[in-house]
């Protein structure tokens, strides 16, 4: 009751205070005064009614209780007269009343209009405050009033406006902005309007959010908070679909806003009010979800329209309506699309009237000659590409493509222009999502152009100032704008980073390069703008507090990879067939035939007509008309068909000819050539005849004809040579007759003849073509180029609002970029205009601002290009900056400036921050931190024999060592003042950090760290006169910091510096490969501290150098060096030696071969205490280098130098021996892996010594060979019963080795004879011996060797080799027959056949002399007689050697002079029972065969001397030749012994039971052998004779000894020759024997 109460009070007061003003009494307010007393009345009756309060306040009170209020809508009406009187202080006690009831919710106009009950009270309430403003001459507080109170109704929640009632308080607002000369109610309409607008969309905003949120009432509240955040987060990345555009009936929004602004305001709304009808009437109205959505829309449409409005003719007035009302309507629009949210980004009708309206108007002023209201079109866009680009990819294009861009690259257009282009741009590069979506959706796009590589070309070329001259810029204004276009790139670069963060990794903190002065400069701007993760890669160098921030959200960088729609590989093949489609376009418009081929090839197109016809349709505006024109006028069949399907493929149906035509010859150029046009104007007349079935024409030839006709008509017209033009009635006249012999119409020809005079056939500009003005604006005046400047403008906003409006309707999806690969390719396609721009910056500015910018960048794109692992770019961009520290450059440390400082530092900080990533980019970096050590030390004053030195040639790798020479002090000192900043704390720190920090690289990038370093250094050291060792020393710095890293990053790593030490220590400066050999032996004694587990090889791998070294250097003082080294390491690091033993070793035996008596001495003493020492303590890890420490005796054993340490070492060696028998080889390790177990002692321990010992045999003088031959052997026999029988196998292949190279030719040793004497004579024995000892392993293993081996020996022209091979064979068959098996005495008997045979002396029977006339006596010196003389040697040592063999030599020998003597006695008894002796030779153990075998071969050895001894004539011959000195030679000891030994043998098998099968075989032998025995002595000269009495003897002895049977038997076959030898003159005892047999003969046998 209180509430009511008071409102009626109030009420009252407010009629009262109208009532009591002066101006109630004028007539015109007579009707205002009769109501407020009338409703004054009928308050007083209320408040009667009601119980008083005292102390009433004149505040109106809020409302509480809904039920208790009183309803003011029916005490309106007096304020309604109230507004409409002129007082305006009546109006303005009204207006406040208004208010104030709004405000407490007392006015609602709920209820309906008294006048029009179809619309509620609130329309009437808004219309009544509206109409107080009447114009300009409004007094200024009625104005303010009307601002508030329509402030109050917007914004009040008890009251609703809508519609027209809402666009009425924004259009009165709108009014008193422009109409009011009160500066503060302009400001306080501006304001009003920005909170009205705010309110309303607002209102849709969280309409829309209850409806989403009652949507999802099933979720969970932190999923619907989540999604909302993420909708506001990605700028509603979803695709929202777009309406099909309705006509709507709105009046031309191109009429001229009229001077009064009630009147302009009015047709705003007037036209936004229609257009609502038309929207309503739609099937649009439905898709509302609610009134707000439509309230926003009539708003917004409503200020797109005006903003559209265009400016007068002429300079525009900065007070006008027109650009004030321009100005306002852009800044609403920029406030409502900066603050727009979820709802609004997903409101198809909004984003349709965007596209239709805003993006059209954005056309439109964005050109303006305005500077307000081009930036704040430019800001419109901004915000439209960052809340809206998911739905305007194509207007977004235009925009940037045909305004933006073309500003940039237009050199007419003003500076200020571009610079607000520029400065706008930044809030685009400084969003990595932005960036990465225009790469995305445009030049990965094969209908779209390619925005992102045109911007970075345009904003390079911008950074280097191509355009700043042009436009006649101040030079300040150059740096301004050089330093925008540059933050431009880097904030691109620095997305691009970003955007690929997650795939960096920097293992070390920030680097702390910067100067003192800039460090927390660097930090806060670190801390601010960059996540934690790059905080590290922030550049060491300050931009300043006016670099542009990262204004972007990177939340959208947490999604990578949560939509699917974005598939990196797919989008990389579409820029991969644009580049293709591209290439092939640019190929199309030189040689056409050629592009299609070229497309053709990569799948683009097909070579059918009817696909190039689509290709010439769908890119005709980026094909060169005239070639297009050209390629289709062709005569060839291909052309033509080409041609026909291009006509074909267009539709002329229900379309005027002249328009078909103008269509027709829209996409190309006639061709000069009448025969081309021909043939292209006779297919358009046959298509359009064809599509126009039911035309006027009567056949395609009257349109062919018409079409001609046309074309003629258009150059008579318009040609400005032609002086007499053609008149309508010549050009009826001209077409008479064309349709099939009857005239066209004289109207439709009237009508082509008017068109075509006003409105000429030419093709439209080529999209692809820019017509902007290109020629030099410096050689215009500034009215020249103002004008230049509107000319480009009014092409710019033609073209780009004839693409905005086609580009309304058009429905395109637009990709958000969620994947970190994009940024490759970008890079890629990037990469060369970054680099020139910041090159350019770099070389031509000192500008701090502008180095800082260019440093930054390049920062950024050696991060990206390191990440990507794009090694060209990166390389690229290393070496411009290495460049750029002028460290590397002829004479360039005299020019250093604090840019150049600045470089060094950046390139510092790059080597830290991306170490993992440069590669081979290493190798700039080292070199300029290498010519930094030598700045540093010029700048210190140290190095001051680069300054005094004398000419030289320089050096190509480090010039200024040369450079300085020959300043005096003066510059010298200036130079010293240059690079003295070098030398500072901060510079030393960070590059000690690069090496130490090298610790924490990767695997890959520490082996690329120190191959770079390796090259640097040996650069180093290319200078003869001036030799550094600076990289040197780092390298061996890094072993240290890196050794202790797993041993397969140490193997990749130490596998490069071993090389680099290799060559370094074979440097040819002492001093150089003494530090190399100095710093491995450091390094050396610290990696052997580690140890080394068994079966590894880091240790041999690591000391291999000093092998190497060794092997190569013959600097004396550098072997002994290495030699101490590697003794200094068996001293102290014994028991940590591994796998190093086998350098060692192999060092050890490089330097036996030494000449220097101090490095043998040392090394072989090292290696005796090995041997000795090592051997018997820790043989188990020398174990894997025990044959490389025998190989390292055998090289002492063999240096001929040193005898004493010869004998020495094969001593160690049989020391070795007995380490292997007292150790096991179990724990070897083979390289081969596949021995066994079993196995490894001799391959390992047996083999390898043995081996050796050969070698030393082979190699050595007499007396070492000697030595080692005893060795070898004393070896063997000691530990031969240790060895298997496949060892026993290999050993032999060693062993004969002794005869390899006597067997291979005779040339191969030049002591062959002594080699024969000596060496072989001493194996051979001993052989045998071991032969002997060992036959029960030997017997199969090596019998048929020894054989072949003998035979060999016997077969040489040396008589005691030859010797030593028949008593060889002798032994072996004497000391192991008993033991032989059959098969074995088979060989054996082979072998004695190849020896008969081959050492036969055949050459005695056919030689003959050269001369048959003798006159030389010395012949005999030929080499062939002493061959043939010892073979006749080895012949008679054979027969005896056998002989031995089988009866053994003394048994033989005293059997003859037992006969003797019992040939001389009287008594025949001793002949006939001689003295039995038990068998001594190997007989018994030869079968039938073998023996048969064996006689065979003495019976042609016998033959053969008894041939000789019979050929006197041979003889001789022989003897003239001084063979086989004076007497004649002859083969008696061969006749007679072969003889006796076969009658030995066969006598023996005679009275053998064991062959009595062959006894047949045998008797005939022996009578044979008998009967030609004595016919042959019968013919023998008494000389002769002599030689074979013992035969004789032994022949008739045996014969006497044979049974009475066989006797008689066998004395009948020579009897006459007995007889015979009677009458010889024989010796007494062969008397004697011959009596004995006749008196034993009776004469009745002979019967």
């Amino acid at each position: 009751m209180t509430d009511m109460l008071e409102c009626r009070m109030f009420l009252q007061r407010a009629y009262e205070k109208i009532l009591t003003d002066r101006d109630i009494k004028r007539p015109q307010n007579a009707n205002l005064k009769r109501v407020c007393e009338e409703y004054q009345d009928l308050l007083k009756k209320e408040l009667e009614t009601l119980p008083s309060k005292n102390n009433s306040s004149h505040t109106l009170p809020e409302i509480l209780d809904p039920d208790s209020y009183i309803n003011a809508d029916f005490y309106f009406q007096p304020f309604i007269l109230a507004c409409q009187c002129k007082s305006p202080k009546i109006v303005n006690t009204a207006l406040d009343c208004i208010q104030k009831l709004l405000a407490y919710g007392h006015l609602t106009g709920k209820i309906p209009d008294p006048d029009k009950p179809d619309r509620p009270l609130a329309d009437l309430i808004i219309e009544t405050i509206a109409n107080c403003f009447t114009g300009v001459n409004t007094d200024e507080g009625v104005q303010l009033q009307i601002i508030k109170a329509l402030l109050t109704a917007i914004t009040s929640n008890n009251i609703q406006i809508h519609e027209t009632s809402l666009l009425l308080c924004v259009r009165v607002c709108y009014n008193i902005y422009l109409a009011s000369r009160n500066l503060i109610n302009q400001t306080t309409a501006k304001a009003t309007l920005t909170q009205m607008l705010n309110v309303i969309f607002s209102r849709m905003e969280a309409h829309s959010a209850q409806i989403t949120a009652s949507a999802n009432d099933n979720q969970d509240d932190a999923d619907t908070k989540n999604h909302v955040l993420s909708d506001e987060d990605h700028n509603d990345s979803s695709d929202t679909e777009s309406f099909q555009q309705h006509s709507l009936n709105e009046p031309s929004i191109d009429e001229i806003v009229r001077p009064i602004v009630a009147e302009l305001i009015t047709n705003a709304v007037n036209n936004s009010t229609q257009s609502l009808t038309s929207l309503e009437n739609s099937d649009v109205q439905q898709g509302f979800s609610h009134i707000s959505e439509k309230d926003a829309l009539i708003v917004f449409r409503s200020l797109c329209k005006l903003s559209m409005k265009p400016l007068g003719d002429g300079p525009p007035d900065p007070r006008s309506h027109d650009l004030r009302s321009k100005i306002l309507s852009l800044q609403l629009l920029l406030s409502i699309v900066q603050n727009a949210g979820p709802a609004f980004r997903s409101n198809r009708f909004l984003i349709e009237v965007i596209k239709q309206y805003l993006c059209v108007a954005l056309s439109k002023n964005g050109v303006s000659h305005v500077p307000e209201v081009f930036e704040i079109s430019l800001n419109i866009f901004i915000a439209l590409y960052t809340n809206f680009r998911q739905h305007l990819k194509v207007q977004i294009e235009v925009f940037i493509k045909e305004i933006l861009l073309t500003i940039l690259e237009s050199n007419s257009s003003a500076f200020s222009h571009k610079w607000m282009v520029i400065l706008n741009l930044h809030n685009v590069c400084a969003d990595p999502q932005s960036i990465v979506d225009i790469y995305l959706n445009y030049d990965c796009d094969l209908t779209s152009a390619n925005v992102f590589e045109r911007l970075i070309n345009d904003l390079s070329k911008i950074a280097q100032g191509f355009h700043a001259i042009e436009l006649g810029a101040t030079l300040s204004q150059t740096k301004q704008i050089r330093v925008e276009g540059l933050k431009c790139l880097v904030d691109i670069l620095r997305c691009m980073v970003q955007w690929s963060n997650d795939l960096y990794y920097n293992p070390h903190d920030q680097s702390n390069l910067t100067s003192d002065d800039h460090n927390e400069n660097v930090s806060n701007h670190i801390s601010q703008n960059e996540p934690a993760s790059s905080l590290s890669s922030a550049l060491s160098t300050s931009h300043g507090d006016d670099s542009p921030h990262l204004t972007g959200s990177m939340s959208s960088l947490n999604s990578i990879g949560q939509q699917s729609s974005d598939y990196p590989e797919l989008f990389e093949n579409i820029k991969q067939q644009k580049e293709i489609l591209e290439n092939g376009i640019s190929i199309f418009n030189k040689k056409p035939k050629k592009a299609l081929h070229y497309l053709q090839q990569h799948g683009l197109i097909s070579l059918s007509p009817e696909g190039v016809a689509e290709f010439l349709h769908q890119h005709e505006d980026k094909l060169d008309p005239t070639e297009m024109g050209d390629f289709l006028g062709e005569g060839d069949d291909f052309n033509k068909a080409v041609m026909y399907a291009y006509v074909d493929q267009m539709d002329f149906a229900s379309k005027d000819f002249v328009v078909a035509l103008r269509e027709f010859l829209d996409g190309f150029r006639l061709p000069v050539e009448s025969q081309k046009i021909d043939r292209l104007m006779e297919k358009f007349a046959g298509r359009y005849c064809e599509t126009n079935p039911n035309g006027m024409f009567s056949s395609a030839d009257t349109a062919y004809v018409l079409a001609f006709s046309i074309i003629m008509l258009t150059t008579d017209l318009h040609n400005p040579q032609i002086k007499k033009k053609m008149t309508k009635q010549e050009y009826i006249k001209m077409n008479a007759g064309i349709n099939d012999s009857k005239d066209l119409p004289e109207e439709f020809l009237s009508k082509i003849y008017d068109e075509i005079a006003s409105n000429e056939i030419k093709m439209k500009p080529s999209r692809g073509v820019k017509l902007i003005q290109k020629t030099p604006m410096s050689s215009l005046s500034s009215r020249g180029r103002r004008a230049q400047y509107e000319k480009d403008v009014e092409h710019i906003s033609a073209t780009a609002l004839a693409l905005m409006e086609a580009a309304s309707c058009v429905q395109t999806s637009f990709t958000s970029a969620t994947h970190y690969q994009h940024v490759k390719p970008m890079f890629r396609v990037a990469w060369t205009p970054f680099l020139a721009a910041f090159s350019v910056g770099l070389q031509d500015c000192d500008d701090p601002d502008i180095s800082s910018a260019c440093l930054e960048g390049i920062r950024h794109a050696i991060r990206i290009a390191c990440i990507f692992r794009l090694e060209i770019e990166r390389d690229a961009y290393v070496q411009a900056l290495a460049r750029f520290t002028l460290l590397t450059a002829t004479g360039g440390m005299t020019e250093m400036k604090s840019k150049n400082i600045e470089t060094i530092k950046t390139l510092i900080n790059v080597a830290h921050t991306d170490g993992n990533y440069l590669g081979s980019a290493w190798s700039e970096i080292l070199k300029c931190i290498s010519q930094l050590e030598l700045a540093q030390m010029i700048g210190t004053g140290v190095k001051a024999q680069y300054i005094s030195s004398s000419n030289g040639p320089a050096s190509p790798s480090f010039p200024d060592s040369e450079m300085i020479r020959g300043l005096d002090h003066k510059k010298i000192m200036h130079l010293q003042e240059s690079v003295q900043e070098t030398s500072s704390q901060s510079v030393v720190v960070a590059v000690d950090r690069v090496f130490t920090g090298s610790v924490r690289l990767s695997g890959d990038a520490i082996v690329d760290f120190v191959s770079c370093l390796c090259k640097t250094s040996m650069e180093e050291l290319s200078n003869p006169r001036h030799i550094r060792m600076y990289s040197l020393t780092k390298l061996v710095e890094i072993s240290y910091y890196n050794m202790g890293r797993i041993r397969l990053q140490w193997s990749r790593i130490w596998a490069v510096l071993r090389e680099h030490f290799n060559r370094v220590g074979c440097y040819p400066n002492e001093h150089v490969a003494f530090f190399a050999v100095d710093s491995l032996r450091q390094l050396s004694m610290k990696f052997l501290e580690k140890g080394e587990l068994a079966h590894f090889h880091f240790q041999k791998d690591f000391l291999r150098p000093f092998e190497y070294i060794m092997k190569r250097n013959r600097s004396p003082t550098i072997r002994d060096m290495v030699v101490r080294c590697i003794a200094q390491m068996v001293q102290s690091q014994t028991k940590n030696i591994k796998s190093g033993w086998t350098n060692i070793f192999a060092v050890f035996h490089l330097a036996a071969a030494d000449s220097d008596q101090g490095i043998v001495e040392l090394a072989f003493q090292t290696t005796a205490s090995i041997i000795i020492q090592v051997f018997q303590t820790h043989f188990s890890s020398v174990i894997d280098s025990f044959q490389d420490a025998v190989k390292c005796l055998s090289e002492f054993a063999c240096n001929a130098s040193f005898p004493d340490t010869s004998m020495e070492a094969i001593r160690l060696v049989r020391e070795c021996a007995k380490c292997i028998s007292l150790n096991t080889f179990s724990d070897c390790q083979l390289e081969d892996g596949v021995v066994d177990t079993d196995e490894r002692e001799w391959v390992r321990g047996w083999l390898p010594l043995l081996f050796e010992l050969n070698s030393i045999i082979q190699r050595c003088k007499l007396d070492i060979r000697t030595r080692a031959l005893t060795v070898l052997f004393d070896v063997v026999k000691t530990y031969g019963a240790r060895f298997k029988v496949g060892w026993w196998r290999d050993l032999f292949s060693v062993i004969l080795r002794i005869f390899s190279d006597l067997k291979m030719g005779e040339d191969l040793r030049v002591d062959r004879v002594e080699w024969m004497t000596t060496t072989c004579n001493h194996a051979l024995y001993s052989i045998i011996d071991v032969y002997t000892q060992f036959y029960d392993m030997l017997a199969d293993v090596i019998t048929n060797d020894l054989l072949d081996q003998i035979v060999w020996c016997c077969r040489q022209e040396n008589e005691q080799l030859a010797r030593t091979g028949i008593n060889c064979l002798e032994n072996m068959l004497i000391l192991n027959g008993d033991r032989f098996v059959p098969n074995t005495w088979t060989d054996v008997c082979h072998c004695i056949g190849k020896v008969f045979e081959q050492t036969l002396p055949i050459g005695l029977l056919s030689w003959r002399p050269h001369d048959n006339n003798i006159t030389n006596p010395n012949e005999a010196a030929s080499p062939m007689f002493g061959g043939l003389l010892i073979r006749c040697v080895v012949q008679l040592e054979l027969i005896h050697s056998i002989d031995g063999i089988l009866f053994q030599r003394l048994t033989s020998r005293n059997e003859d002079v037992r006969l003797m003597e019992a040939a001389t006695d009287s008594s025949s008894d001793a002949l006939l029972h001689p003295e039995r002796r038990d068998e001594e030779g190997m007989y018994p153990h030869m079968n039938s065969t073998q023996l048969l075998f064996i006689l065979e071969c003495l019976s042609k050895s016998h033959h053969f001397a008894k041939s000789f001894n019979s050929d006197n004539d041979q003889r001789t011959l022989l003897w003239k030749a001084g063979f086989k000195g004076k007497n004649k030679p002859n083969l008696l000891q061969q006749e007679t012994s072969s003889l006796a030994c076969s009658l030995r043998l066969l006598f023996r098998m005679l009275t053998d039971e064991k062959h009595q099968e062959q006894w047949k075989e045998l008797q005939m032998r022996f009578d044979n052998l008998c009967t030609e025995a004595f016919q042959y002595y019968i013919t023998l000269s008494n000389g002769h004779r002599d030689a074979w009495t013992s035969l004789l003897i032994l022949l008739l002895s045996k014969i006497m000894q044979l049974p009475d049977e066989k006797f008689h038997k066998h004395i009948v076959l020579f009897y006459n020759q007995l007889c015979e030898m009677i009458a010889l003159d024989l010796k007494p005892e062969l008397r004697s024997i011959l009596k004995k047999l006749f008196l034993r003969f009776r004469p009745s046998s002979c019967n």
